[in-house]
């Protein structure tokens, strides 16, 4: 009896293992769904419908990019995390992922725990816009603007606990500065008001800022980079008047825990391929990033640095979301 047990055993593990193989071999054969925590036309919106477009023409189905913005991209989280693990769903993740593990208080999931990396997209900064009617053309003049009417001045973003949420929050701390936060559920609600002088300013996506900027409808005033943008050279970082200030930011792709190995190895080289197309690489370089082609550990490694980087400025800015 304990022979055929072990047989029977042997013969399961055997099965499950080309069933795998199998899956993996055949992996997609029907479209995939990319989740984006974001609304239609922000910086996030716009890296992720690139990468949809070259994964379905290169892996013959299509993957369907669905917005579902809230909660600084905790529902779209969520959303995927509860979906089967069969490579079919999965999340355009980014730092609002790693910024969210500390932010806020009462998560229903656990990202690190409850998610598997699968690759790296790109890497970017945020810039710190202001509408041309705004009196301030550089960070100094901003800070002096805005701390001769204290209060006055709105600083919106793209929801509580994004990068955008949190590069602002990090210069009212560096700064002294006060200003009221006005969160929008997405850049594409939050430019208009921006670009009008409802609000102040944003600490927008590169991607998401920088057309904007070229065709002046926003003055940029400092990058939340260490160091200055190949795409904009005549902007400063913001650490050039804050000395110390750095915040930048990532996009790539995760899935939910339990999500095959074989077809996680298929979409992360699908993912490297596309980053290595010239024509892919020059559109992410236009739109203000740069391409961070990685294996699935060496991105699970910036998951979890990246986490305690904004932990730190979590508890630095004194911030939280119940």
């Amino acid at each position: 009896m304990l022979i055929i047990i072990r047989a029977l055993g042997a013969l399961l593990g055997t099965l499950i293992v080309h069933a795998q193989c199998a899956g993996a071999a055949e992996y997609p054969n029907r479209p995939v769904q990319m989740v984006v925590g974001f609304g239609a036309g922000g910086g996030t919106d716009i890296v992720a419908r690139m990468l949809c477009e070259w994964l379905s023409q290169k892996l013959g189905q299509r993957f369907v990019l669905e917005n579902r913005p809230g909660a600084g991209g905790n529902i779209a989280t969520q959303a995927v995390i509860n979906s089967p693990p069969d490579g079919y769903t999965l999340l355009f993740a980014g730092s609002s992922n790693a910024i969210a593990t500390s932010l806020y208080k009462r998560l229903p999931f656990d990202f690190l725990r409850d998610t598997v990396p699968v690759a790296g997209v790109m890497r970017l900064a945020n810039l710190m816009v202001v509408p041309p009617s705004l009196p301030a053309r550089t960070v100094q003049e901003f800070i002096g603007y805005a701390n001769a009417i204290p209060g006055k001045l709105s600083m919106a973003s793209t929801g509580h606990g994004t990068s955008v949420h949190l590069s602002g929050e990090l210069f009212k701390v560096m700064t002294k500065v006060d200003m009221v936060h006005v969160p929008y559920r997405g850049a594409a609600t939050a430019y208009p008001d921006l670009i009008t002088g409802k609000v102040h300013v944003l600490f927008g996506n590169l991607t998401g800022s920088i057309e904007y900027v070229r065709e002046g409808r926003l003055r940029a005033l400092g990058v939340t980079a260490a160091k200055r943008w190949d795409g904009l050279p005549s902007v400063a970082t913001i650490a050039e008047t804050v000395p110390g200030y750095e915040a930048d930011v990532w996009y790539g792709v995760v899935a939910p825990k339990g999500t095959p190995q074989d077809i996680i190895a298929v979409v992360n080289r699908a993912i490297n391929d596309a980053l290595a197309d010239p024509q892919l690489r020059g559109r992410f370089v236009e739109a203000g990033g740069l391409p961070m082609p990685m294996s699935p550990s060496a991105f699970a490694k910036l998951l979890v640095d990246d986490t305690y980087k904004w932990r730190k400025v979590v508890e630095f800015a004194g911030v939280s979301v119940e």
